[in-house]
């Protein structure tokens, strides 16, 4: 009988941060097609407490996410591939700040993951490909945009078209990731950074999340929110002050 943990998501919560863990370590965290089903509801509960300000996603170990467990691919490749586009259209919805934590591999449905976060602080010697050249898959247009308005078009379809796998310094030049760090220093300058964005205005953070992702008709929702929500006064007011702002508003 196996001993190997079963393959899950895992979280934890604290400080307003929720860390969100991929855990299938029998096979370098590949996610499965229950935990691709297990994402969009554990990120609608997490969206929901208004305690949870910041999102970081990682992996359990020396390893990201190696992408989608094949065997699931025998069934229904199809169905695989849509599974993993849920829950990554599902991660980029989430309306409060995301941030992927990676080290190792980052493959796959692993860098789709990644990619649908907010923001992207690797390790160095992690290693980022996406892959689906090498099965033959076509690669969701929605995932594709992604991609490309992340890193470009040129290494959007350098990455598509070979499936080759590229280093964290090529990731960091390419726009693919937004820090590289010692691999020592990954924990402690992401729970450092989590924390000064869970320190600054939520209203600020969501309203410009929306807009970054290209929604346009909400502008003047926004400024009512401004005028009524309490942030920018208690912003203004702990400037003239010296002190540290305490933002309240919430979704």
């Amino acid at each position: 009988m196996s001993s190997d943990p079963l393959p899950q998501l895992t979280h934890a919560r604290a400080d307003g941060v929720a860390t969100v863990v991929i855990s299938h370590p029998a096979k370098r965290n590949a996610m499965t097609d229950a935990m691709w089903r297990a994402l969009p509801p554990l990120l609608d509960e997490l969206a929901a407490d208004p305690a949870i300000r910041v999102l970081v996603l990682t992996g359990q170990g020396a390893t990201f996410c190696a992408g989608a467990d094949i065997s699931g691919l025998v069934q229904s490749a199809d169905e695989a591939r849509e599974l993993a586009v849920r829950a990554e259209e599902a991660l980029a919805a989430f309306p409060k700040p995301s941030l992927a934590a990676v080290r190792g591999h980052c493959v796959g449905g692993g860098c789709q993951l990644a990619a649908a976060c907010d923001l992207r602080f690797a390790a160095e010697g992690a290693t980022f490909g996406i892959t689906p050249a090498k099965l033959g898959i076509v690669y969701a247009a929605s995932s594709t945009r992604r991609l490309v308005d992340l890193v470009g078009p040129a290494t959007a379809k350098y990455l598509l078209f070979s499936g080759e796998l590229i280093d964290s310094a090529r990731a960091l030049r390419s726009g693919l990731v937004d820090e590289v760090l010692a691999e020592s220093e990954l924990d402690k300058r992401v729970a450092e950074f989590a924390r000064v964005l869970a320190s600054r205005s939520l209203l600020t953070q969501v309203a410009a999340k929306e807009f970054a992702n290209g929604r346009t008709d909400r502008e003047e929702h926004w400024s009512a929110q401004m005028r009524a929500g309490g942030d920018t006064a208690e912003g203004v007011a702990a400037f003239l002050e010296r002190r540290k702002p305490e933002f309240r508003w919430a979704p």
